[in-house]
């Protein structure tokens, strides 16, 4: 089974980094210059509203990419700046943008773990959590910030990270879901920073939202959005039963589960491909169907409960 079955995914993205793209009325977007194979062709920053604006994400720590957003803006106003979570790619570049705009910044809330870390434990290397960032303002689910022309209400979902946020344009049908659903590929889910209980749960929620057109963190817009949601609700318990098939056989590690599933799979990829089965096997550990000794960490060997 390749990553990529049954997903509709889209990688037909030629935007230039700093360059501005007038996506829809209303919304625009500049593509920050850091590729890599988990961000694909960048980091989107968006910029909502026109005159009064706000900013959604203003990405990594990255001089250029902060020129481009303010040169942007340039005769306009930013009175907002928000943030969906703390990962390295996303909020790192908010205070500079701060210290040049006087912008409030708007979010969930702080880096935090999905769950306590095991002892056995080190942090995951592929967090890249942003642990310096706090907002001036802590939202909550379905809080609404009003600005000039706009008004985004915030929509948890976390899964990515605990402290994710969608940001929900409603009256233009829009949801800004930054790295929950992404058009080019599947999510990162990461223990302990990240719980696929909790991914799958946003997951759920989203495809029973209004919302038709969603703009990510990285790749393109997705349009029939639920749709699309319900489609990689589908891979993700296909994955899961691929889990289990392969547990069938016989305890297997992780490493040995993603050479099992993930086929053909970028080399660079595999740790964090290991830290998704991770993920998986945490959910099914704790509904009683895989046993592990101890808890369930990436070094843990699986097998089917008896």
């Amino acid at each position: 089974m390749s990553d990529n079955d049954d997903v509709p995914f889209n990688r037909d993205y030629p935007l230039v980094p700093g360059v501005v793209d007038h996506v829809r009325p209303g919304v625009r977007r500049i593509l920050c210059n850091n590729p890599s194979p988990f961000t694909f062709s960048g980091t989107n920053s968006y910029i909502v509203g026109e005159g009064n604006v706000a900013i959604i994400d203003p990405g990594p720590r990255n001089e250029a990419h902060l020129q481009a957003l303010l040169d942007a803006v340039r005769g306009e106003t930013v009175t907002h700046i928000f943030v969906t979570h703390t990962h390295n790619d996303h909020s790192p570049n908010t205070a500079a943008l701060k210290a040049a705009t006087g912008a409030k910044v708007y979010a969930e809330g702080p880096h935090r773990a999905s769950r306590p870390r095991h002892e056995s434990e080190q942090h995951s290397p592929e967090s890249g959590a942003d642990r310096d960032f706090m907002p001036d303002v802590q939202l909550s689910d379905g809080d609404v910030v009003e600005g000039d022309g706009w008004a985004l209400e915030a929509v948890a979902t976390p899964g990515h990270t605990a402290n994710h946020m969608a940001f929900s344009w409603r009256e233009r049908g829009y949801l800004f879901v930054a790295d929950h659903v992404m058009g080019w590929s599947t999510s990162i889910v990461a223990p302990p920073d990240g719980s696929m209980v909790d991914y799958m749960a946003s997951l759920d929620r989203l495809a029973a939202r209004p919302e038709q057109l969603y703009f990510s963190g990285h790749g393109p817009e997705i349009p029939d959005a639920p749709r699309f949601v319900r489609f990689l609700i589908r891979h993700r318990r296909a994955r899961e039963a691929s889990i289990l098939h392969r547990l069938a056989k016989g305890e297997a590690d992780i490493p040995t589960l993603v050479r099992a599933i993930y086929i053909g799979i970028d080399p660079r990829l595999t740790g964090a491909a290991g830290y998704s089965v991770l993920a998986h096997l945490e959910d099914l550990v704790a509904r009683g169907i895989v046993a592990t000794d101890g808890d369930a960490v990436i070094s843990g060997s699986y097998r089917m409960a008896t």
